[in-house]
């Protein structure tokens, strides 16, 4: 059986002032150890409708609906036995995925808005008809004395009560990809419309982006996003920068290697945005949906299926501190240490991202590569490498005006995999138009230069390794992903107030399969 894995480290927050400007420094106040609540995500492998495209009856799509709620309600039941105050389902779980517009239609409810009416389901299953999956999830919290967070499609009537002044879609409804919460007696608590679909023809985008938190007595607030939502600013920063630190984000990730595997970007979402994230994923190994996990800034409990495990649903549960909100404050560099089971880091946690007009319009020093560079596509992105063909070395990539660094020293002087730098600095636009700055060191898939950039699972080759960039960014995710998907936490991770991000890591545990610090531009995302 794939066991659970988990990884600890004791940090040690520096939060270095931006002298530039104003000294507007978010620093967290990090939790007690007497502090904690015990969270719960359970991996679903989703019981799928056959035939998505073809429209079915409210009568057959609650049959369908049922048998995932019948594994939720098993799940829900053996996360309460393990002492869980908050339990989050996937994605998609309840309902599947590839609809059409109309073909979804016998699986829409329409979810009334917590913050301008409060109703229990379970208790006044008469208010509203055709609540079903509402009424079930809703007593499924209340039977197990636990907060609950599932994803179910929503049908809202035109005009939307919250944009009476939008356009109404053709067919008159609105039809939305949407987050529940229930408190522990059952109460609709609070309702999020996805903001960011992913090729999702059977939804529409929220004529305007919502921002979601509710309020938990265990650990203060919680905000909800979905998915692909976490790759852009709204809602998952603007959370971040309310101030928000525990985040609830149901996900049908599909994972795309080297830089986008599943725990690998939602851990360094979780350590780059210094929050608390409770990932919730399918499992579907044809569209290669896996990897769920509950992270911190200094630890992480997840599970990722490897090859020939068997394809079933995973529930995790995990004692985690609660993170309190940050405070925005005018002051010198702070130190701030955090409990942890293992070696001290040095780590810088501003949570405040750059916009178009407050960063410091700066370019780095154009740095000449100390190496011959080559262009080979990452994730449909041309990267500029630089070949790590040394035992040990100094090297230096540019793509543009945007430039990596490296030292690095081979635990074994004779590997025999090869392995790349790479910086990249622009717009992506397949599958999704977002602007990025990153710098990645990847192990090549094959021996030869051209293979460089291409998805790889397995590694033997072990480094200790610095790794810098000057981001034009704060928001920066940080990873190290090793051989068979396996976490590691970097040593130290520090942003100085020139936009330089430098993790520092060594004595690796797993052969390196990739390290990467991962920029999102987000102003630049339209241009």
């Amino acid at each position: 059986m794939p066991r659970v894995k988990q990884t600890g480290r004791n940090m040690l927050f520096v939060i270095a002032v931006v002298s530039v400007y104003l000294a507007l420094v978010i620093s967290p106040t990090d939790s007690t150890a007497d502090s904690s609540y015990v969270a719960a995500v359970y991996e679903h492998k989703v019981i799928l409708n056959p035939g998505p495209r073809t429209p079915v009856s409210r009568h057959e799509a609650l049959q369908h609906m049922q048998k995932n709620l019948d594994i939720y309600e098993e799940q829900a039941a053996r996360a309460a036995q393990q002492g869980a105050q908050i339990l989050v389902f996937p994605e998609d779980g309840i309902h599947g995925f590839n609809f059409t517009r109309s073909s979804i239609v016998g699986y829409l409810e329409t979810i009334p808005n917590p913050q301008e009416e409060s109703w229990n389901p379970c208790t006044e299953p008469e208010r509203h008809n055709n609540t079903e999956v509402l009424q079930r999830l809703s007593c499924m919290a209340r039977r197990n004395n636990l907060y609950l967070v599932a994803n179910m499609p929503d049908l809202q009537p035109c005009p939307l009560k919250t944009s009476p002044s939008s356009t109404c879609p053709p067919d008159g409804r609105w039809q939305f990809n949407t987050n529940v919460a229930f408190r522990s007696d059952g109460l609709l608590i609070a309702r999020y419309h996805k903001q960011n679909l992913f090729f999702e023809q059977s939804f529409d985008t929220p004529p305007e982006p919502e921002v979601i938190t509710f309020d938990t007595p265990f650990a203060g607030k919680f905000g909800l996003f979905i998915c692909f939502d976490i790759l852009f600013h709204d809602p998952a920063v603007v959370l971040v920068e309310m101030g928000v630190r525990q985040l609830i984000f149901p996900t049908a990730w599909m994972n795309a290697l080297p830089l986008l595997d599943s725990v690998q970007f939602h851990s360094a979402f979780s350590l780059g945005a210094n929050v608390t994230l409770l990932s919730a994923n399918i499992r579907n190994d044809q569209r290669i949906m896996k990897g769920s996990g509950i992270y911190t800034p200094f630890s992480a409990t997840y599970h990722h299926a490897w090859k020939g495990d068997p394809e079933e649903g995973r529930l995790l549960v995990a004692r985690v501190p609660v993170l309190e909100p940050l405070e925005v404050k005018q002051s010198a560099a702070k130190e701030v240490e955090a409990g942890g089971v293992e070696s001290a880091s040095s780590v810088a946690t501003d949570s405040g991202c750059c916009h178009q007009d407050s960063c410091d319009d700066h370019s780095p020093d154009l740095v000449h590569p100390s190496h011959p560079t080559f262009i080979s596509f990452m994730f449909h992105d041309p990267f500029t490498f630089v070949l790590l063909n040394e035992t040990q070395g100094d090297v230096k990539v540019c793509n543009g005006t945007f430039c990596c660094r490296l030292q690095y020293r081979w635990l074994l002087q004779d590997h025999k995999e090869l392995y790349a730098l790479g910086a990249f600095a622009g717009l992506h636009t397949v599958d999704g138009r977002y602007a990025l700055q990153v710098c990645a060191v990847v192990r090549c898939a094959g021996l030869d230069q051209n293979s460089c950039g291409q998805v790889v699972e397995e590694a033997e080759s072990k480094m200790d390794f610095l790794l810098e960039g000057n981001f034009d960014t704060k928001c920066v995710y940080p990873s190290i992903l090793t051989s068979r998907m396996f976490l590691e936490q970097p040593e130290s991770l520090q942003k100085a107030p020139d936009g330089r991000v430098t993790m520092k890591h060594s004595n690796m545990k797993g052969g390196l399969v990739t390290t990467c610090l991962y920029g999102r531009m987000y102003h630049l995302d339209n241009e």
